[in-house]
């Protein structure tokens, strides 16, 4: 395994149990990916321009478009916050600042 991934808090699990059981197989597909593969594909795993280190785990399902935001902490340490179904071409501004504040919110419990 070249990455652990670890979920923070209540919401990627939220999204996660929403969703049918091809749309959840998908996502482990991806989730997989990020822990196995030396080199990621864009196509699964991108950074989100303008934001401090986040990225998207990327989702496709026929004609439906899934998102996990995450960040690495330590090295290969992956912390997944959020996911959504994206419905427009760029990411949702109240997705973003989720992630933000819940990364913020993060690093301030590892300081306690």
């Amino acid at each position: 395994m070249k990455r652990e991934i670890v979920i923070y808090r209540h919401y990627f699990k939220d999204f996660y149990s929403k969703q049918n059981a091809k749309v959840r197989k998908k996502i482990d597909f991806v989730l997989n990916i990020l822990r196995h593969l030396d080199m990621i594909p864009e196509q699964y795993f991108k950074h989100l321009e303008g934001t401090s280190g986040l990225y998207e785990a990327r989702i496709k399902l026929a004609s439906n478009i899934f998102r996990i935001i995450c960040f690495f902490d330590k090295g290969n340490l992956i912390i997944l916050l959020n996911g959504f179904q994206k419905k427009t071409q760029k990411t949702p501004k109240n997705e973003i600042e989720l992630a933000e504040r819940l990364k913020k919110e993060y690093y301030e419990s590892k300081k306690k």
